[in-house]
């Protein structure tokens, strides 16, 4: 049972609040086959045709940021739900909800960011709504978007497909989006050259998959990060997974400006990743096809899958102890996305 009588910030951090939240309140009212996958996108079977549908909310905070801004991260972050689930994107929606005297300017620089998003990742935005709030009932801007793909005949993706001896790959370096908002926030005062890592996943996803590359499941680790997702992923699965400490990818950057604020990069959002789980015999190739596209570069392989039994997130470290992740508890960095 839900430990709160009220929504707390930390609710939408993608912890164990926004775990419960999702669990206690909204699933067993909402409640059937296709949402309990708890997936980043649902999967339709419509006809012949398998599709995908996901839906997200953009509110973070600045709405620019080094990198990026609100309106090409909610074009990004509905394309790759899509991309992770096995689709190809196609169309998506976009609803604005505008505060009374937000800059003209403004809402064109992110609408102009939008299209190009939609542009670069190959989609089209086909519909939309307005709303305008009085001042003080909202925070400047904020969007949602809906997005649809398509499945290719042959693909299926789900967490019950992990096997034991599957290899955790990592298309890039961890907390890049995460560190580069914390570095924006007025109040800390931070300088720092962080590039918030938003960007489209599903060029990249593609070409994975269409080298024949058995992946069984994949995710691109947003709100709570690597840690948070991979934790989730082990409890649905009900595997031990494993991650060696040393073979995580975190820029220099990241790595000071967590150690400095006391954050784990491990747990800070990224929104141009994905944590894939691949076939051990394809290791490799999977690697090799992700280091020749310009988002995974730095694509490294971060773990193995261990056994079946208790779910749980293992991590040993440099020296060569272990020990468990878990959701975390509290807010992070809100309005992270």
């Amino acid at each position: 049972m839900i430990k709160h009588t009220k929504v707390l910030l930390e609710h939408g951090s993608g912890g164990l609040l926004t775990h419960e939240l999702i669990t206690e309140v909204f699933l067993p009212l909402f409640r059937n086959e296709t949402l309990e996958r708890l997936d980043d996108s649902a999967v339709l079977q419509v006809g012949g045709t398998k599709l995908c549908f996901t839906t997200d909310s953009y509110v973070v905070d600045p709405i620019f940021f080094p990198g990026g801004d609100i309106g090409s991260l909610a074009v990004f972050g509905t394309v790759n739900d899509i991309a992770v689930c096995g689709g190809e994107p196609w169309v998506i929606s976009t609803s604005f909800i505008v505060e009374e005297g937000f800059l003209i300017e403004n809402l064109e620089r992110i609408t102009r960011s939008m299209a190009e998003a939609a542009h670069r990742a190959g989609v089209y935005i086909v519909t939309g709504d307005t709303k305008v709030v009085a001042k003080g009932n909202a925070d400047g801007i904020f969007i949602n978007t809906s997005g649809i793909g398509i499945i290719k005949a042959g693909r299926e993706f789900s967490a019950g497909r992990i096997l034991v001896g599957d290899a955790i790959i990592v298309s890039g370096t961890v907390g890049d989006h995460g560190a580069a908002i914390l570095c924006q926030r007025r109040e800390l005062g931070i300088v720092s050259e962080v590039i918030s890592d938003s960007a489209p996943l599903n060029g990249l996803i593609q070409d994975l998959l269409d080298s024949g590359v058995e992946i069984h499941f994949m995710r691109d680790p947003t709100r709570g990060g690597l840690g948070s997702v991979l934790v989730e992923i082990a409890k649905q699965a009900e595997l031990s997974l494993e991650l060696r400490e040393e073979s995580i990818p975190v820029k220099e950057e990241v790595k000071g400006l967590c150690e400095l604020l006391g954050f784990d990069p491990l747990f800070l959002a990224c929104e141009g990743r994905v944590v894939l789980f691949c076939h051990a015999r394809d290791v490799e190739r999977a690697i090799d096809i992700l280091r020749r596209h310009e988002y995974g570069k730095d694509a490294q392989v971060v773990g193995e899958v261990k056994k079946k039994g208790k779910g749980r997130l293992l991590l040993r470290s440099s020296f060569g102890g272990m020990r468990e992740l878990d959701l975390p508890v509290g807010e992070l960095v809100p309005r992270i996305c």
